[in-house]
Order: structure tokens, then sequence, then C-alpha cells
């Protein structure tokens, strides 16, 4: 793939982060907690692809992904992203874990709005990173 197809395949999945992003913004207005988590968290990883496109990297597993991501740009010295970023990740899982699968889970809108800021918070370090190579978002 050449590099033109990797920025518009970041392009593409960065858009995606962001929609996602706007629906779990509405779901937490609308109270509807886990639904939000899920796609707070969803918001995230489809941002964090969009990063692994540019280095042809990718993943169809959370933990793919995860594991990609943190060998890419947390073991190797990166300036976009942290060892807090990779924590704050996993956490957001375990959140949309618990909230699509735990049947007793009871989802509170404090711990959503932490979801929502922390997938945004993701989606903006993301943003730096594709722009800083060329990607137009």
């Amino acid at each position: 793939m050449n590099i033109e197809d990797r920025c518009n395949l970041a392009k593409v999945r960065y858009e995606r982060a962001e929609e996602l992003l706007r629906t779990a913004n509405i779901l937490l207005e609308e109270e509807d907690y886990k639904s939000a988590n899920n796609r707070a968290f969803y918001s995230a990883e489809q941002a964090i692809k969009a990063v692994l496109s540019i280095i042809e990297k990718n993943s169809e597993t959370h933990n793919g992904i995860l594991s990609i991501f943190n060998m890419e740009f947390i073991h190797k010295p990166s300036k976009y992203f942290s060892k807090d970023d990779m924590r704050m990740f996993r956490g957001m899982g375990r959140i949309r874990e618990a909230s699509d699968y735990d049947d007793f889970y009871i989802a509170s809108k404090s711990e959503c709005e932490k979801q929502v800021k922390h997938a945004k918070h993701i989606l903006e370090k993301v943003q730096v990173y594709l722009k800083d190579n060329g990607v137009q978002v």
C-alpha cells in the first residue's frame, strides 16, 4: 500500500472515530450509559486503527490492536503517545466489556462521562499524529 492509500485509510478510520464519539455523546445525554461506554471505546479504538494504518499495521481483534499500538508507540520513544494513554485505553476496554457483557454491571453517569472524555483525549492526540504524517482530518 502506498502512502496516499495509507493516508486515505487513516482519514476514513479517523472520521469513523469522530462519528462514534458523537454517538457516544448523544447516548450519554440520553442516559444510555452502557451504550455510550461502548461507542466511546470503539471511537478510541478506531482512532488508534487510523494511526496503525499509517505504519501499515492492523489487527481484527481488540488485543491485537492494543498489542501493536503498545509495541509501536509506547515501548518505542514517541512524542505522540504515552504509557498513560495506553493505561487509559486499557481501562476503556474493561469498562466496555463490563457494559456489554456483565448482566449485573451498573454504568454510572460519572464513569460514562470519563469514558467519553478519554475517547476525546485519544482522538485529539491521534489527530495531531495524523496531521504530522500528512493526513488531512
